[in-house]
């Protein structure tokens, strides 16, 4: 197999030693009328996950006879890379663990073979994947990509200081806010908010919250909403808790983690992938409150989790992203199935494997175990420095949530198909400009106008 990795500029340059593994194609491939050869891009271009990707696809490539071409691509440069390749008529095969935003970038400009897509989810099942990540992955009746795996955002807690102060669990705005308000004493903060402009994690962090009082950025008619009672009260939400029960100074993706993992914080919003940083498996992120210091595992055991939250305009959603693999009209159709259906059934486990806590499976199992994945999942091991199950640190609720998480993500947008808008937004992240003037002085109800005006801006020059 041959690892690559591809810039804007159009050339091909070595990511890493170039090699070639697996066994070499026979006969039968050649004769099915199936390539003996096939490239597939990953947007996952960070070396660990190379190494293993590349492990996963020896064992496609001895089974099948059909090489593959690996080739990293870097996420913040996608779109350009697809413009420049669709055009020189150099698209791969396959694309892995490709966004919503790029899913819908593609599907937008044709490059999708949709009749291929929608064969490799009739042949694994479609009742055996989410319903919501097919949604998410389907413009109207046509499945435009095959869904892999999740990540979702949660509110993690802790449920020692709750239990101490007679609080419950904050699934709900008024939940939430009670909880902040009384646990911010002593120096020590109710809330770990993000609120750095310019910064994907505080717009995702405030999407989580506006998402479950009804607050969508877009309807149908690509009609920006941000505006909406619903929205404006969803920033009033954040901006008094970023005010009044988080650290002040502009907070990010780093600093809400170290200040939950300090024990300066009593909640925090940040994805799934703090399982493993919260039970001491990442020597770069270890928690670091007082009682840790004598038992590392202490903040694990006494976090709990909520995914999806509500406001009183709302029901309860979250944010999450579903990652896909795309096929391409360009490709070789046979072969790209072949490869995909591999993926995402005998080598779906060792894929999940990659980054269980980043990775939570949407084909929860098969017809005949429908639960095979979900309960591999929950038995793999994290981390980065030391690796362990998820099951050592959390209980099966804890986990039940994690699984059902893919079933509840609702993120602005690609229900109302305006996931080129999405794409668009998150090169300028308005909202979470707009959070942050609000934190230092904005009307909420103006910040809220302002970042409408600014998406509106934003879609007006997509037309």
């Amino acid at each position: 197999m041959k690892i690559r990795s591809l810039t804007a500029a159009g050339l091909l340059l070595t990511l890493t030693v170039g090699c070639t593994t697996g066994a070499p194609p026979d006969d039968s491939a050649a004769d099915s009328g199936v390539a003996d050869e096939i490239t597939v891009w990953t947007v996952e271009d960070v070396q660990d996950r190379i190494t293993a990707t590349e492990k996963i696809i020896a064992g496609f490539t001895e089974q099948s006879g059909i090489k593959v071409n690996l080739v990293a691509i870097s996420e913040a440069q996608f779109d350009k890379i697809v413009t420049t390749s669709a055009a020189g008529g150099t698209l791969p095969d396959v694309v892995a663990a490709l966004s919503p935003a790029g899913v819908q970038s593609m599907a937008v400009s044709g490059l999708l073979d949709t009749k291929s897509t929608g064969e490799v989810v009739d042949a694994l099942g479609r009742d055996t994947f989410s319903p919501t990540a097919l949604n998410l992955t389907r413009d109207n009746e046509e499945q435009v990509a095959v869904p892999s795996d999740a990540w979702t955002q949660l509110l993690f807690y802790r449920k020692d200081l709750f239990a101490k102060a007679g609080l419950g669990t904050p699934n709900t705005y008024a939940k939430i806010e009670a909880a902040a308000k009384k646990l911010t004493s002593g120096g020590k903060w109710g809330i770990a908010l993000s609120t750095k402009a310019g910064d994907p994690f505080t717009h995702q962090s405030f999407e989580h919250l506006a998402l479950g009082n009804g607050c969508e950025m877009v309807d149908r008619d690509g009609t920006v909403t941000l505006d909406s009672a619903a929205c404006k009260e969803a920033f009033s939400f954040y901006g008094d808790l970023a005010r009044n029960y988080s650290a002040d100074g502009n907070q990010d993706v780093d600093t809400t983690r170290a200040n939950y993992f300090a024990g300066k914080a009593a909640m925090v919003i940040w994805s799934t992938f703090l399982l493993d940083e919260l039970a001491g498996l990442r020597n770069d992120a270890l928690p670091t409150c007082p009682e840790c210091k004598g038992d590392p595992e202490f903040l694990a055991k006494n976090t709990g989790i909520v995914g999806p939250v509500s406001g009183p305009s709302g029901k309860p959603a979250q944010y999450g992203r579903v990652t896909s693999w795309a096929l391409t009209k360009a490709g070789n159709a046979a072969a790209s199935k072949q490869f995909v259906e591999y993926m995402m059934d005998e080598a779906y486990t060792d894929w999940l494997a990659i980054a269980p806590e980043g990775k939570v499976p949407v084909r929860k199992g098969t017809a005949g175990d429908p639960r095979k994945f979900v309960d591999a999942w929950s038995e793999l091991k994290a981390g980065v420095d030391k690796k362990a199950p998820l099951t050592d640190f959390y209980s099966a609720d804890v986990l039940e949530t994690l699984i059902d998480g893919p079933d509840e993500v609702a993120p602005w947008g690609f229900s109302q198909g305006q996931g080129a808008l999405v794409g668009a937004t998150n090169g300028q992240l308005p909202v979470a400009g707009a959070v942050n003037d609000m934190v230092n002085g904005t009307d909420p109800h103006r910040a809220a106008e302002q970042a409408d005006a600014a998406v509106t801006e934003i879609a007006e020059s997509l037309k």
